[in-house]
């Protein structure tokens, strides 16, 4: 007769749970690599819950499975730590708030309205509807402007390099005529000249600046001047209130549809936005929706939000459908920033290749105006 099987946990296994559980973090705590898990794992780790609840398995159950198949040894941490809260007696949604720089405020009003409907799966299942939405925008956004920025660095690296090395060499050239040079190679000689002896001065005082600029945009004046001026670019200032408008309606559709209340709701929406004055604008008008104003109303005579949104929304408010039409307006908003994106990437290539042979094809016949005149300068 074999032994009987000791089926207690091993020492090792012991030790792997009391460590996780030693550096899961407390609650207002940081989780390193958060923005990476919220734009790249939150939303399948959604998905893939929303399914295993609404196929009946228990929460502690799929939270398990999930930990099991997490990679991220952060995001790993996280989820043992929520399994753990419920455990021991917490609601999913309380659990979830112990984790603030994964789980926003939207995420756990949602879960925790799913909860009190007893929606918790289809709940779930639309936030990771909306989280998916939310990073396909934010790709196409950050790919539509990675283009033009990697040519423009392209373009400011050569010609620091041409000035700093090339034309030094065609100096030393032209020294030898003995006569006056066009005015434009004798700007860029200068300029090579200058770039040479006080390039470090320049790229410290340059650092020194951009660390300063971001230190007033981190406050709260700075990023509503720099959020107005954003706003009001020409074709970016529109394409951002593009952005602001599809996530706006977006994300109060999803918190409407989940039963939270409507002040709670435009106050998760007013950080929801990516856009300082929208947002307050939003906040603005939940004050007045708390004194007995339609939100509507109170949006009418904004200039960020379109009027077709405050005329659905005001729609909405009549028929009682309001989650519908702003999923409706959003989706709407979402093709209009896809139509602008294309349009304006490919508007940038032909000014961006236009702009690049001006700023190399310059230096260069800066370089060989001389030798053009050649005749004219030894004559002299």
């Amino acid at each position: 007769m074999s032994p009987p099987v000791n089926r207690s946990r091993s020492p090792v296994a012991q030790s792997k749970n009391a460590s996780a559980k030693k550096t899961a973090p407390r609650k207002g705590g940081k989780i390193v690599g958060a923005r990476k898990i919220v734009n790249t794992l939150l939303p399948g780790f959604s998905r893939q819950m929303a399914a295993m609840l609404s196929a009946g398995m228990p929460i502690v159950a799929t939270l398990e499975a999930l930990h099991e198949q997490a990679d991220n040894p952060n995001f790993k941490i996280v989820i043992a730590g929520l399994k753990a809260n419920i455990e021991n007696g917490a609601a999913f949604s309380e659990a979830l708030r112990k984790y603030p720089t994964i789980f926003d405020d939207l995420y756990c009003n949602m879960v925790h309205g799913g909860e009190m409907g007893g929606q918790l799966p289809e709940t779930i299942g639309r936030l990771a509807g909306f989280l998916e939405a939310s990073a396909k925008l934010r790709r196409k956004v950050k790919s539509a402007m990675m283009y033009p920025v990697i040519v423009l660095c392209i373009a400011i690296i050569i010609a620091i390099g041409l000035i700093t090395f090339v034309v030094p060499v065609f100096g030393e050239m032209f020294s030898d005529f003995g006569a006056d040079l066009p005015g434009p190679t004798q700007f860029l000689l200068n300029l090579s000249d200058g770039l040479r002896a006080y390039g470090f001065y320049l790229l410290g005082g340059l650092v020194a600046a951009g660390f300063a600029f971001k230190r007033w945009i981190s406050t709260e004046k700075g990023a509503y001047a720099m959020d107005q001026f954003s706003l009001r670019a020409p074709v970016f200032g529109e394409l951002k209130r593009r952005v602001a408008s599809a996530r706006f309606a977006r994300t109060f559709g999803q918190l409407i549809r989940s039963g939270v209340p409507i002040l709670q709701s435009l106050k998760i929406v007013s950080g929801a936005t990516g856009s300082v004055v929208a947002g307050a604008i939003i906040s603005k008008s939940a004050q007045a929706v708390e004194n007995g104003e339609p939100l509507s109303t109170t949006l009418v005579n904004q200039t960020i939000f379109p009027i077709l949104l405050v005329r659905m929304l005001q729609a909405g408010e009549k028929t009682g459908k309001i989650d519908e039409m702003m999923d409706n307006i959003a989706d709407f908003y979402d093709d209009e920033v896809e139509t602008m994106l294309a349009g304006l990437t490919s508007l940038l290539e032909p000014l961006l290749m236009v702009f690049l042979g001006v700023i190399i094809g310059g230096i260069v016949l800066c370089m060989f105006l001389p030798i053009f005149k050649m005749g004219e300068i030894v004559g002299g």
